[in-house]
């Protein structure tokens, strides 16, 4: 009885944290609206999945969050209201310019004894100048609000909410699904309440498929908007194929295909009318050029041309 307690009592705090969400978007949403802006959400990073109920161990993936920071950063500099709904320590958008959390981040920073400031070291960060002031104009703006999401449960919620929200924009508002999103879960009711006990023997678990939320997000949360998933494949052969299956089963306007070992280089865009291959080169990834920049700035053309239709 106490741990059906328990479990009541964090389904409501989760409710009503999903709630207010909710009208935090859609009172940015107006915002955005109110100073004429289309407006992305970008889902961003992997999804954990819990395999107790009092979690000590869990099932992931391997995605780092870099593809939708990356893409969040493009879209505020073509002029769209970003909401980006990333997991709990992944990629940040413009943060992506600081070294990850340790040494490298330390030597970065020198304190000055007279004053007590501390400053970067001269010269260490060229691109953290304008990611700051990239920020920074995004934020004064108004133009963009982050959610953060931990476990494939609250991902599931903060969509949902986000996508009811961003409904009123119609066909302005893009939905950009970029995270990585587990295809397997132990619903609640199967999970064991405390730690598995590796005493106990080999652990064998049954997994149930994750519910698609491209269909109802399509056909019931936000019927009017601009659609995009991606699709990551190992096996080229099959990758294009399997983008078509998704557009014809959940009728959206747009997968980005990309197989694991290339992703970082070459995608293919994929519509019910065509196959557009975008890449870079050796030159421009010299040149500090990233496959969003291409990605984002196609989308963009396409979500234009919807929008006219």
């Amino acid at each position: 009885m106490a741990a059906a307690g328990t479990m009541a009592a964090s389904w409501e705090r989760e409710a009503a944290a999903t709630a207010e969400a909710e009208r935090r978007v859609r009172a940015w949403a107006e915002a955005q609206r109110a100073g004429g802006r289309r407006v992305a959400l970008v889902t961003s990073g992997g999804t954990q999945v819990p395999l107790e109920a009092r979690a000590v161990r869990f099932l992931e993936n391997f995605s780092s969050g870099r593809r939708g920071a990356a893409s969040a950063e493009r879209l505020a500099a073509a002029g769209y209201g970003v909401c980006f709904l990333h997991r709990t320590r992944s990629a940040f958008p413009w943060a992506r310019a600081l070294p990850p959390p340790g040494s490298a981040l330390l030597d970065l920073l020198r304190v000055h004894e007279e004053d007590g400031a501390v400053r970067v070291r001269e010269g260490a960060l060229p691109a953290l100048l304008p990611a700051l002031r990239a920020y920074g104009r995004a934020r004064d703006d108004g133009a963009f609000l982050a959610l953060e999401f931990a476990g494939l449960a609250e991902y599931l919620a903060l969509l949902r909410a986000a996508a009811r929200a961003l409904a009123p924009l119609g066909s302005s508002a893009m939905f950009y699904l970029a995270a990585a999103v587990s295809d397997f879960y132990i619903p609640p009711s199967e999970m064991p309440e405390h730690k598995i006990q590796s005493s106990d023997g080999p652990l064998q678990i049954t997994m149930k498929m994750v519910p698609k939320m491209l269909s109802p997000l399509v056909k019931e949360w936000a019927p009017e908007a601009f659609v995009i998933s991606f699709k990551l494949e190992t096996d080229p052969l099959i990758l294009v194929e399997k983008a078509r299956q998704a557009l014809a089963k959940y009728n959206h306007q747009v997968v980005v295909a990309n197989t694991l070992d290339s992703r970082r280089t070459t995608v293919i865009v994929v519509t019910k009318e065509s196959e557009t291959p975008l890449s870079i080169s050796e030159e421009e990834i010299a040149q500090g050029v990233e496959i969003e920049d291409k990605i984002v700035g196609h989308l963009v053309s396409q979500h234009r041309a919807f929008m006219e239709k």
